[in-house]
């Protein structure tokens, strides 16, 4: 199941709501996709209100507005290496605030106080249920999928700064989307990046030091996962600039793709 977040457009006597909805069609043919509203949120039994639109006339929104967004870094060897990094002997985990959350239709607003941001294509899995301290062969009861994400980096502010947290929590710096796909085994999925069409990261999940599941383990021994919190995975080998004008798409296998544009922060 494909579950969006998603704004009625301008033209329909709904338009300006906002709702979860699924999607269905081909999203090699977005003009096959319908988007079926549901009442309320996702979590649990999801129940239809009955109401459809054509994809083009709604506008997706960020799949989820998490109450915290829990990062993990250097899970790739390959990209642990080229930024001159050791494979940490424990996850590495950071905070990114709800704040920098957009959705796929939104632009990166490049922070002013960075002349080297970069993007970093990732997994990223949504949290279905309150959870704490999960056993490892309960982590598939808690997640209630996987949607794309970018962990926007400002680079040369995380090397000059030391610790991350204006590096990686601009606004903008966490684009998710474009909807969480809940049924999906992420033990090997290829991740991309492109920046105006051309090839910049090319990567599997396979390839994570650390599963999702092991990560899952790792992050709620010391925090409660709420409904809606997102856990990014790491990113592969091949992580670069972006500037004002490109456009960054980052596609997970099975999920689909996340594509945003880089504009001047005004």
């Amino acid at each position: 199941m494909r579950i969006a977040r998603f704004s009625v457009r301008e033209g329909s006597p709904a338009a300006g709501s906002v709702s979860f909805g699924v999607v269905e069609g081909d999203p090699a043919r977005p003009e096959s996709l319908v988007v079926h509203a549901l009442a309320g949120h996702p979590f649990g039994q999801p129940q239809p209100t009955g109401e459809s639109y054509r994809f083009q006339d709604v506008r997706l929104l960020s799949p989820m507005l998490p109450n915290k967004i829990v990062a993990v870094g250097r899970n790739y060897a390959a990209h642990a290496a080229e930024l001159g990094n050791e494979v940490p002997d424990v996850p590495l985990t950071f905070f990114k605030p709800s704040t920098s959350v957009i959705g796929p239709t939104e632009s990166i607003a490049y922070p002013p106080f960075s002349s080297d941001v970069q993007h970093e294509a990732e997994l990223a899995v949504v949290i279905g249920r309150m959870c704490r301290e999960v056993p490892l062969d309960r982590v598939p009861e808690v997640i209630l999928g996987y949607t794309c994400a970018n962990d926007v980096t400002a680079r040369d502010v995380q090397q000059r700064e030391g610790q991350w947290a204006r590096a990686k929590g601009f606004d903008t710096a966490c684009p998710l989307g474009p909807w969480i796909e809940t049924d999906l085994d992420p033990s090997d999925l290829a991740v991309t990046c492109t920046v105006n069409g051309e090839l910049r990261q090319a990567g599997r999940t396979s390839q994570m030091v650390r599963s999702v599941a092991e990560l899952i383990v790792h992050v709620s021994e010391a925090m409660t996962l709420l409904p809606g919190d997102v856990v990014l995975t790491g990113t592969p080998a091949g992580v670069g600039p972006i500037n004002v004008g490109d456009e960054v798409a980052v596609t997970v296998e099975g999920i689909g793709t996340l594509a945003n544009t880089v504009v001047k922060r005004g």
